[in-house]
């Protein structure tokens, strides 16, 4: 599905000043659908959580891209990665995958417990942005059957600062097919369902490629389920290096396991100003050896 690329300026400037950012339906509704029917045998079979932050009364699925082979689609989608890639693009060689997760809040279900998603990082906050959300709707998303919460401008208060009040969180309410798009800073939380049915919804979660992410995509995703990912998808689930020199295998970027599994000898993998005094550095060193 194609978008006006040309709105994502004023859209990132809305999602920086706000926390959040809301597209009414901007997905293709038959990936949508196709989404929810790879999904429900999965939702059927899996127990309910356990703790109150999970919640006893929701249904979680991790590892979504090898349940739904129609979701890779959410995970492209051009308007959507375009805004995430430009908050988070700045601060990292490349993204990563930070979590898939399909969610069902059934009737009954309390308001989960406010909380931002960078705290769990143990890095600084405040200044730099480590994770973007997105959460798909796959259902109508209604104030009565638990839509997720956000405490708009959130993001620009402080970080430390444990719960804001309740009567600061709005709801996202959105049709089926529409994306909410909130910062790591931002506070949320799912919402407390009041209806007869359950609601179900999708978050794809975008960080830093330097950062270990919540799921742990290379069990998630081994190179048998990746191989059959478009490159670009298996590329945000692991299957490159993130320059200089981190997450590779055997010195080799890990996409290799994706192809024969021939192992080829070390090869570097650094930024272009490292590369270069390296080079540099290399050729005065053998100058000097063989003066001596």
């Amino acid at each position: 599905m194609t978008h006006d690329l040309a709105n994502v300026p004023a859209l990132v400037a809305q999602l920086r000043r706000d926390g959040y950012l809301i597209l009414n339906e901007i997905a293709c509704p038959a990936t949508i659908d196709a989404i929810g029917d790879e999904l429900a045998p999965h939702f059927d079979a899996v127990p309910y959580c356990q703790g109150p932050f999970y919640g006893a009364e929701t249904k979680r699925l991790g590892r979504v891209l090898a349940r739904s082979r129609s979701a890779q689609g959410l995970v492209l989608h051009d308007l959507v990665y375009d805004i995430v890639n430009s908050i988070l693009q700045p601060n990292c060689h490349s993204l990563q995958l930070n979590l898939t997760q399909a969610i069902e809040i059934f009737p009954g279900a309390p308001a989960q417990g406010p909380h931002r998603d960078h705290d769990m990082w143990w890095t600084p906050k405040g200044e730099t942005e480590y994770i973007i959300n997105v959460m798909w709707a796959l259902d109508d998303f209604t104030e009565r059957n638990g839509a997720t919460r956000v405490w708009p401008g959130s993001n620009h208060k402080d970080q430390s600062e444990p719960l804001l009040p309740d009567e600061d969180a709005i709801s996202a309410v959105m049709p089926k097919g529409s994306a909410c798009i909130f910062l790591g800073s931002t506070m949320h939380s799912g919402g407390e369902n009041h209806a007869s049915q359950s609601r179900r919804g999708l978050i794809i979660s975008y960080c830093l490629g330097w950062l270990k992410p919540w799921e742990n995509q290379w069990l998630a995703y081994p190179p048998e389920v990746a191989k059959i990912f478009a490159p670009e998808v298996a590329a945000l689930v692991g299957y490159r290096q993130h320059l200089p020199s981190l997450n590779n295998f055997e010195g080799q970027c890990p996409s290799l396991l994706l192809g024969d599994g021939h192992v080829e000898p070390f090869v570097d993998a650094l930024l272009p100003e490292q590369a270069a005094m390296a080079e540099q550095y290399r050729e005065m060193r053998l100058g000097q050896f063989a003066e001596a």
